[in-house]
C-alpha cells in the first residue's frame, strides 16, 4: 500500500504502540484486498459484545488499554454496537455472574481507549447518521447497509479489530464499497408488492438477500410504490445483510444514489427477477413449524421509539402469558421511560431491555437455563439467526407476536 507521510509515521512507532499495531493490521487486511492507500474517516463503529470478543478478544483489548507509552486513544469519535447484557436486567434472561464480569471487562478496556459506549445498532436513528459521501468505518452489517444505501455513506464491514483500527488510525483501508466502481448495481430485481408491516420488509430483505447471496452484488430495486419509512427501510436492510451478506442496495427513485436505474448502471442489468406477494409470503411461512411460543423477542436491530410506541399501544390491556422482550438502545430508553411507554409495556409482563442484542447475548445459553425454544419476533434478520442457537423460530407481525405474548401460541 502507499502510505503517506503521518502512516510511515504511525507504522514507525512515532505516535505510540497501539496505533503501530492498528496500522499494521489494516495494512495486512488492505494488502489482502488489494487497496491501493488509505482513506480519512469521520467515525467507528466496532462490535462489543463479549459472546463475539471472548476470553482472547477482551485481553487483546486490555492489553491495548494498558500500553506503558499511555498513547492508546481513538482519534475519531468510535462508537460500540450492542453489549452482551443489559445489567438491570440480566436476571430476566438468567445470564450467568462470569458473563457479566467479561462484559465489565471489556466495558473498562473500551473506555480506556477513548471509545464511547453506545451500545447501539441503530446509530443512524440515534447517535450520528452518516451521510452522503462520507467515509466511515461501521461493523455491523445492518449499520453498513444502512448507512451505504439509506444514507450515500461509504463503508465496508469492517470486522471488530479492523473498526478499532480505524477509530486509533483516523483511516481505513481504500476498497470495496468505499470505490465508486463497487457502488454500481450488479443484480436487477422488479419487486410487484410493496409491503406494509415490518415484517414483510424483513421478509422482502430477505428472498432479495437469497437472490444475492454474495457481498459484492448490489441489487437495484424497482416498483417499490412509495417511500418506506426508517424502521421499514432498517428492517428491510437487516435482513438483505443477514440473508446474503449484502452490504449496499439501491431502490430507484428513493434511495440517494439512484434517483433513476441508469445513475447505478441498472438499465444495463437483464431483469431476472420478479418477486411478488407470494414469495414474501413463503419466506415466513417456512418458519412457521407450529403455533408453540415459550418468548417474544423484539430485537435485531434495536427498537426505535416508534416501535416501542407501537407496542406499548398494543400491550395496553393484556397480561402475558409468556416473556416478552423489547430490546432497545441507551439512547431510546430514557425517551421511552419518559413517555410512558416502559411502563405499560412491563405492566402487562414484559420487560423493556436496553444497550444489547438478543442473539449477541449468549442466546443459546439463555435458551437452556430458560427452557426456551419456541420464539416469536417480527424480524426476519432474528429468525435467520437464531435457528443455529437451537430455537425453533417464527416470523409474524408485530400484533401477531403480541397477541402470541398474551396466549402462549401464534394464531
Amino acid at each position: 500500500m502507499n502510505l503517506n507521510d503521518e502512516e510511515k509515521a504511525m507504522l514507525a512507532g512515532e505516535f505510540g504502540q497501539v496505533a503501530r499495531i492498528a496500522i499494521r493490521h489494516q495494512i495486512t487486511v488492505g494488502d489482502f484486498f488489494g487497496a491501493q492507500d488509505f482513506v480519512p474517516v469521520t467515525q467507528a463503529h466496532v462490535m462489543a459484545d463479549t459472546e463475539s470478543l471472548g476470553q482472547a478478544g477482551v485481553l487483546w483489548l486490555e492489553s491495548l488499554a494498558e500500553a506503558k507509552d499511555g498513547r492508546h486513544r481513538v482519534r475519531v469519535p468510535t462508537i460500540t454496537d450492542p453489549r452482551g447484557t443489559d445489567f438491570s436486567k440480566a436476571d430476566v434472561i438468567g445470564q450467568a455472574d462470569w458473563m457479566l464480569h467479561l462484559e465489565r471487562r471489556a466495558i473498562d478496556a473500551f473506555v480506556a481507549l477513548g471509545v464511547s459506549m453506545t451500545d447501539t445498532c441503530i446509530n443512524y436513528q440515534t447517535v450520528l447518521s452518516a451521510t452522503r459521501g462520507e467515509h466511515v468505518a461501521f461493523g455491523d452489517t445492518g449499520v453498513v447497509i444502512y448507512s451505504n444505501s439509506v444514507n450515500g455513506a461509504r463503508s465496508n464491514f469492517e470486522g471488530g479489530p479492523s473498526a478499532l483500527s480505524a477509530g486509533l488510525t483516523g483511516r481505513t483501508p481504500r476498497y470495496g464499497f468505499h470505490l465508486d466502481k463497487h457502488r454500481q448495481a450488479t443484480l436487477h430485481v422488479s419487486v410487484e408488492w410493496t409491503p406494509r408491516t415490518l415484517n414483510e420488509w424483513g421478509a422482502l430483505g430477505g428472498v432479495i438477500g437469497r437472490l444475492a447471496g454474495n457481498y459484492w452484488q448490489v441489487p437495484v430495486i424497482e416498483g417499490i410504490d412509495r417511500s418506506p419509512s426508517s424502521d421499514e427501510l432498517k428492517h428491510f436492510g437487516a435482513a438483505m445483510a443477514s440473508f446474503g451478506s449484502t452490504a449496499l442496495y439501491h431502490i430507484v427513485g428513493i434511495t440517494p444514489e439512484a434517483f433513476r436505474a441508469q445513475d447505478v448502471n441498472g438499465h444495463m442489468l437483464p431483469l431476472r427477477h420478479h418477486i411478488g406477494k407470494s414469495d414474501i409470503d413463503a419466506l415466513q411461512a417456512s418458519y412457521a413449524v407450529d403455533n408453540r411460543v415459550d418468548v417474544v423477542v423484539f430485537s435485531a436491530p434495536q427498537l426505535s421509539l416508534f416501535e416501542l410506541r407501537s407496542i406499548a399501544e398494543l400491550s395496553q390491556g393484556r397480561t402475558f402469558k409468556v416473556p416478552l422482550l423489547a430490546i432497545t438502545s441507551p439512547q431510546i430508553k430514557p425517551d421511552a421511560d419518559r413517555f410512558g411507554y416502559t411502563e405499560i409495556i412491563e405492566s402487562a409482563g414484559g420487560t423493556v431491555m436496553s444497550g444489547m442484542c438478543f442473539y449477541q447475548s449468549y442466546a443459546r445459553e439463555i435458551a437452556e437455563t430458560k427452557g426456551w425454544k419456541h420464539l416469536a419476533t417480527n424480524s426476519a434478520k432474528l429468525v435467520n439467526i437464531l435457528g443455529g442457537y437451537g430455537y425453533v423460530p417464527k416470523l409474524a407481525s408485530m400484533e401477531a407476536c403480541i397477541a402470541a405474548a398474551e396466549k402462549g401460541e401464534l394464531q
